[in-house]
């Protein structure tokens, strides 16, 4: 009987933007695309390895667009906050349905949907084996959910950010803009805000870089990725100190 393969990474936070959710539109909830990301999952958490996710809530209601339609920034962001608890209790249901155990915590008190963000409890389910999906972003309006992520990265522990996205990385251009465009493999904090490379807003991306976070951009949309991620493979742009 063959030896699975040794993880790179035991304890990983993935972050998934709302427009993954969605699927090739970007919009509502995609039910292959779904389940295409459960089973993502149910293979890493095959090798043993712990894994949370932050999800957005992008492919519902994005705050910063309801501010261009004359809603308030802040009860946008709030709109938002609600939008990433609908994706995750999608994303715990499809989980559950692979036969994944899983536990949504919410920034925002919603007790009969969700449990209240406490690290401890969190870091206790994954222990357990469980897949913990945070909702509500940071529970604050101007904080983006990437700023979620890098947050309960640290808080937890984990090893790496893996940003899920629809391209294979980071590139020096827009891939889809111009076909010159390079793919880097690795690149270092530094260069990557010298080069105004959009990795993550700039308050998430500080606190990666402070904190020595390492963050892996790759294409969640290509099959057995983040299983390749995981495992330490050369997939998508690893962005170091």
């Amino acid at each position: 009987m063959s030896k699975s393969p040794e993880p790179k990474y035991r304890r990983i936070l993935l972050k998934l933007s709302g427009e993954v959710l969605g699927g090739q539109s970007g919009s509502g909830i995609d039910a292959d695309a779904l389940h295409g990301m459960a089973a993502q999952i149910r293979e890493v958490k095959e090798l043993g390895v712990q894994v949370v996710v932050v999800i957005g809530g992008g492919n519902i209601f994005r705050g910063i667009s309801g501010g261009e339609k004359g809603i308030e920034r802040a009860t946008g962001d709030y709109m938002g906050m609600l939008a990433t608890v609908i994706n995750a209790l999608a994303l715990q249901d499809a989980l559950e349905k692979q036969g994944i155990p899983t536990r949504v915590q919410s920034a925002i008190a919603m007790s009969q949907v969700a449990e209240p963000f406490i690290r401890r409890r969190a870091v206790r389910h994954m222990e357990k084996g469980r897949v913990v999906i945070f909702g509500g972003g940071t529970g604050n309006p101007y904080f983006s959910t990437d700023t979620a992520a890098a947050l309960r990265a640290n808080e937890i522990g984990a090893e790496a950010i893996l940003k899920a996205t629809k391209v294979d990385g980071i590139y020096d251009a827009d891939p889809k803009k111009s076909p010159s465009a390079k793919r880097f493999e690795e690149i270092s904090y530094t260069e990557a805000l010298t080069k105004r490379l959009k990795v993550m807003d700039s308050t998430a991306f500080s606190m990666c870089m402070d904190n020595r976070m390492p963050i892996i951009v790759f294409d969640f949309f290509k099959e057995h990725n983040l299983r390749d991620v995981v495992l330490g493979k050369k997939v998508g742009t690893l962005v170091t100190g």
